[in-house]
């Protein structure tokens, strides 16, 4: 059967750089944008000076912030002014018409005149259509017409075209410049595009110190003048759904009427976060009563609807209500969450009944009907089904079918459920969706500093997700925005098609997104950097990491250094800094500070945090036993330590400052899942010696044993010697998923097969000694999405009898309380877990391992043959 590997190591540089400069030199798609133009073509930018952008006098006002957007960009790549318009008369030269379709008479005047074709526009949600337009009016030679299904469409066509010429969705949040460039043409035709997840979004989450000490600092706090920022970067990534930032005292809606004014002319959807029903901030609750009066941390009374249900109602009434006072009959566009969960992001209380939960969700909708004045199915909602939540939903609760069933992650990146044929509805009118997580507060501990996320790993899971029908709303933690960058921009490009993200694309990412923010040249590289970023920095959270995380190699006493395991890490940290560095030296001076924020800084800082607790591993080790070698170690933890510091502050000061605050987040020494009070030094000991440190330098000397056991065959997943597809499906190798290359069989969300199906991967090993032998399968770590007993996988060898063995993930909020628990809580902590199968008689010689493929998610990284005695 024919495996799919779409990246090799060697030819795949190669491929993409042609396939870039294919798409950068050839024009030849419709609407493309080239740096000459032909007979066709419409100049956009000409010697500079940008076509004029022209809307209409009473277009919405999403659609206006938008068109000024895009007149600020033309000017940012061209140099020159983009005249704004709203009389085509006044136009002299090419123009940009932006609109609305149905809302726009110059565009519904060009639809008339059989000028502008956009039949499959019609009733598309969020779609829009870029055409080259001859001749639009008497004085108009060429057009380009960005026109939208509704104002949103319209707003991300703009965006689009933005993206296309050259300014990054981050050039503000991430400082990205912008190249500049006299002559951009457009050749002829349309290209048209719409999202295939309804609500995209993110929520900005567990904030304190860094957001929100930088917006305190920079805006005054957090609110509308700060929000209009996060709302222009969420409509650049085509997003279109915020949770706002709500940890105590924050109440988006409360602290600044302004900010949900501005979301809405810009068009941003509002939510609230998954125990927030109603548009409510739950510090609302808490906040002094409406005379004045304190009210000690009770606004209504108890948070319990079996004994204050009258006060709650008036509290959810009060967030409707504001919902709907835009004034003319229309809400502020919301996304409403219903149900509840305790006070504080905390479970209901003990053995709350689901009927009770019905009758609150009941009592919600009753209220957005009566408030409305419409039936409560004409407002979009959504039930969170996150930790204790999803149990209810298990043990039988259902809402109504309108309401959108949020799915939700482990916090640690995998899926917990997902909609099941025969189980679940399928389809249901509000659909469903998945809320998941770049970062966390919670145990097994909390991850708030630095990106540690897997783009391929993302891919996986809202592949899965996708496939199984979860496609009515997406929405990531991102806490503090930055540093997520890069995985968010991944994320929201990935939401907005999941179908055009395939494997291949998916290879491409890293090389197409470093180009576009810091150019072709060197796209490769900073490219190959990120992967090599992911890989590593995922391995572990730096919040897990300490002096004893990785095993140090053999005591060697006096002799050299072997750093095993900890120090193979460490190497290649280093190496991935050292290329980073590298590539510094060829950036221009106006890419410096993105290169920081988006590379530089995150390696940087993670690689210096991995020699910190080296340096005092082999310090503690080396101490031990009096060998004065401890204090070169003792002076490098010293030496990392005040190097953390420096880089932090080198990030606060760049571009004056502008991000200052904004790597606050404590990240190291933690002795609990809970963030320390402040950054500390590992404690370090020296030992006395009349030898000068420069002396001891010279005697650290390493030197890797390299030993290795015979008795242990191991074969990386994708050096599979045959691979074998049925059921419609084919084993795939996705590159930099897990520690290295994964596979798994596509399509996702497929039933379970059989041993008979006969769908399995094959590895020949060498055997060295008859015995018993333990075949060990590496995992990425996956949940059972379907609701059952976990992940099934069958292991045999040659043509004997196949094993089941299980993945069975069970999350859990705090302590382990079963085998299942604690095998979650190792798995999320080193991003991997393993099942084995016993065999008791294996003879020496070569055997063929054969893995089967029995039920969907099982993502293989690793294969091993343990024959040790």
């Amino acid at each position: 059967m024919r495996v799919h590997r779409f990246i090799t190591r060697g030819a795949f540089g190669l491929a993409l750089s042609l396939s870039a400069a294919s798409a950068a030199f050839a024009c030849d798609t419709p609407v493309s944008v080239c740096a000459t133009g032909k007979g066709s073509s419409l100049a956009l930018i000409q010697k500079g000076h940008p076509a004029a952008v022209y809307i209409d006098a009473n277009a919405n006002p999403a659609v206006r912030h938008a068109a000024e957007s895009l007149r600020g960009d033309l000017a940012r790549v061209g140099g020159g002014e983009a005249v704004k318009l709203d009389d085509l008369s006044k136009a002299n030269g090419p123009v940009v018409i932006l609109g609305v379709l149905g809302q726009s008479p110059v565009i519904d005047g060009l639809v008339k005149a059989g000028k502008l074709k956009v039949e499959d526009l019609q009733g598309q949600w969020e779609g829009f259509r870029q055409v080259v337009v001859e001749r639009p009016a008497p004085n108009i030679p060429r057009a380009l017409v960005i026109v939208g299904s509704d104002r949103r469409g319209a707003v991300f066509g703009a965006y689009d075209l933005s993206e296309r010429i050259g300014v990054s969705p981050w050039v503000w949040w991430a400082d990205v410049p912008v190249t500049r460039k006299s002559d951009l043409f457009l050749t002829a035709g349309a290209r048209a595009d719409h999202p295939r997840v309804k609500y995209r979004g993110f929520f900005i989450n567990d904030e304190n110190p860094a957001f929100s000490g930088w917006t305190k600092a920079k805006f005054g706090g957090v609110n509308s003048k700060a929000y209009a920022h996060v709302f222009e970067l969420m409509l650049r990534l085509k997003g279109n759904y915020l949770w706002p930032a709500m940890w105590a005292p924050k109440a988006f809606n409360d602290d600044d009427p302004q900010s949900k004014v501005i979301a809405d002319e810009m068009g941003v959807v509002m939510g609230s976060s998954h125990h927030e029903p109603m548009t409510r901030a739950q510090a609302e609750w808490h906040r002094d009563n409406d005379q004045g009066a304190p009210s000690k941390g009770e606004r209504g009374g108890r948070w319990d609807y079996t004994t204050n249900a009258e006060n709650l109602r008036t509290f959810w009434r009060g967030g409707i209500e504001r919902m709907m006072s835009k004034g003319d009959g229309a809400p502020y566009e919301s996304v409403v969450t219903v149900g509840m969960r305790g006070d504080g992001d905390e479970p209901m209380a003990e053995g709350a009944a689901t009927q009770l939960l019905e009758k609150i969700v009941a009592d919600q909708r009753q209220i957005i009907a009566d408030v409305t004045g419409k039936p409560a199915d004409q407002t979009p909602q959504i039930w969170a089904l996150y930790k204790e939540v999803q149990d209810y939903y298990d043990y039988g609760m259902r809402v109504p079918d309108d309401v959108t069933l949020l799915f939700a992650d482990d916090n640690w990146g995998q899926i917990r459920r997902l909609p099941v044929a025969g189980k679940d509805k399928l389809p249901r009118a509000g659909g469903y969706g998945v809320y998941y997580h770049f970062d966390y507060v919670g145990g097994p501990r909390n991850y708030k500093w630095i990106n540690t996320n897997q783009v391929a790993k993302v891919w996986q899971q809202m592949d899965l997700a996708y496939q199984r029908e979860a496609r009515n709303l997406w929405i990531v933690n991102v806490g503090d925005i930055k540093p997520m960058e890069y995985p968010l921009s991944f994320f929201l490009r990935m939401a907005w098609n999941p179908e055009a993200m395939t494997p291949k694309a998916l290879a491409a990412f890293p090389r197409e997104w470093a180009g576009e923010t810091f150019g072709p040249a060197l796209a490769g590289e900073i490219g190959a950097a990120l992967s090599e970023y992911e890989t590593l920095a995922s391995r572990r959270k730096p919040e897990l990491i300490d002096q004893d995380t990785f095993p140090l190699g053999p005591d060697n006493g006096a002799g050299p250094l072997d750093g095993g395991e900890f120090g193979d890490i460490v190497d290649r940290w280093r190496a991935l800094d050292a290329k980073v560095a590298a590539i510094k030296t060829r950036l221009r001076p106006d890419q410096m500070d993105a290169y920081y924020q988006l590379v530089e800084y995150p390696v940087t800082a993670f690689a210096n945090l991995y020699e910190m607790y080296y340096a005092t591993a082999l310090n503690r080790r080396l101490s031990a036993r009096n060998d004065a070698r401890a204090n070169v170690f003792a002076e490098k933890v010293e030496t990392a330590f005040k190097r953390d510091a420096d880089l932090t502050a080198q990030y606060h000061a760049l571009n004056g400052g502008k991000w200052d605050g904004m790597m606050n987040q404590v990240h190291m020494s933690y002795v609990i899942w809970n963030d320390p009070t402040q950054q500390t030094m590992p404690s370090v000991a020296r030992v006395s010696a009349d030898t000068p440190p420069e002396k001891l330098k010279a005697k650290v000397v390493f030197a890797r044993s390299g030993a290795t056991d015979p008795n242990l065959v191991t074969v990386e997943a994708a050096k599979f010697d045959r691979a074998v597809g049925g059921k419609g499906l084919s084993w795939t190798v996705v590159p930099r998923l897990g520690r290295g290359e994964a596979v798994l069989a596509l399509p996702q969300g497929q039933a379970s097969t059989t041993a008979a199906d006969g769908v399995r991967l094959e590895y020949g090993v060498q055997v060295p000694r008859s015995g018993p032998a333990t075949v060990r399968l590496a995992l990425a770590p996956t949940l059972d999405a379907t609701g059952g007993d976990g992940i099934k996988i069958g292991i045999s060898i040659d043509d004997g009898p196949m094993q089941v063995v299980k993945s069975d993930l069970i999350p859990t909020p705090g302590a382990a309380s079963r085998p299942e628990q604690a095998a979650w809580i190792e798995a999320v902590k080193n991003h991997v877990h393993t099942v084995e199968a016993r065999f008791p008689d294996v003879s020496a010689g070569r055997h063929v391992v054969k893995v089967w493929r029995l039920d969907d998610n099982a993502v293989l990284e690793r294969v091993s043959v343990d024959m040790r005695p």
